[in-house]
């Protein structure tokens, strides 16, 4: 779950909802700027599935008593999150394994500093998984990998930056994730600084210098703001569950 707190609510967003903006952002990539053409379905596929392994759990949000806030991408547990990140892999390779190898890496990265059996038992699963798919591709170097491992990284990083933040924020008070923009990898092609430069123009518009896409568009938030007096009087599942979506469109342009 992506969680922004404001003073009588909370802005929750689910993170598959979250990786459906990603792949809606991706999916308008510049053709002169792609490497590996025929892979880019399962590219694409790989970014709007990257998370789907909160699918179910954000259905019925988690309440984190030592905060007293709903616990977030960030702060869940890291058990249960290895739990779901397993889930979600495997579910993806049933449809596409170079989609998989992708998401697989996505969250190795996550872990890999963690010290605890049970992530670095999930490490070792994952890079058996890794070998096993690569095994069985073909053309695919280590150079194409990246770029687009790549693209799912920025994918996702904009569409946090889309939900991690206020509408409309000045730079100096946005998510401490970008206070020095937005990371590219060094395997994305046609960009003359390491990072993305992008702002908030207006309420419901975003710039980006160095626009990598082939012309605006507009993605959709789904969100709910469930009210903190709905939660004290309900608790925080069925708060949320009565909390109807909204949706909030948002423009991204040079």
């Amino acid at each position: 779950m992506i969680v922004r707190e404001r003073k009588d609510d909370f802005i929750m967003i689910e993170q598959h909802n979250h990786a459906q903006i990603s792949g809606d952002i991706m999916s308008n990539w510049q053709d002169s700027l792609y490497i590996g053409e025929s892979l880019r379905k399962s590219v694409d596929y790989a970014i709007y599935m990257h998370d789907y392994g909160w699918k179910e759990f954000d259905k019925q949000p988690f309440w984190n008593d030592q905060t007293q806030t709903p616990y977030t991408f960030s702060d869940f547990p890291t058990y249960p999150k290895i739990v779901l990140y397993k889930h979600g892999i495997n579910e993806v390779e049933k449809e596409d394994p170079y989609a998989a190898l992708l998401c697989s890496e996505h969250y190795t990265r996550f872990l890999l500093n963690h010290t605890s059996v049970e992530a670095q038992t999930f490490i070792r699963e994952e890079k058996t998984r890794q070998k096993a798919i690569w095994d069985h591709i073909k053309n695919i170097d280590n150079r194409l990998f990246n770029f687009h491992y790549g693209l799912l990284q920025l994918g996702d990083n904009l569409s946090l930056y889309l939900c991690l933040n206020e509408p409309c924020t000045i730079k100096e008070n946005e998510h401490p994730f970008f206070s020095k923009g937005i990371p590219l990898a060094s395997a994305l092609i046609g960009f003359q600084q390491p990072t993305l430069d992008i702002k908030w123009k207006d309420q419901d518009t975003i710039q980006i210098h160095e626009f990598p896409f082939k012309h605006p568009f507009l993605v959709t938030i789904k969100q709910k703001t469930v009210s903190k007096e709905a939660i004290h009087q309900k608790g925080l599942i069925e708060a949320y569950e009565y909390t109807p979506f909204e949706e909030v469109s948002i423009k991204i342009q040079s």
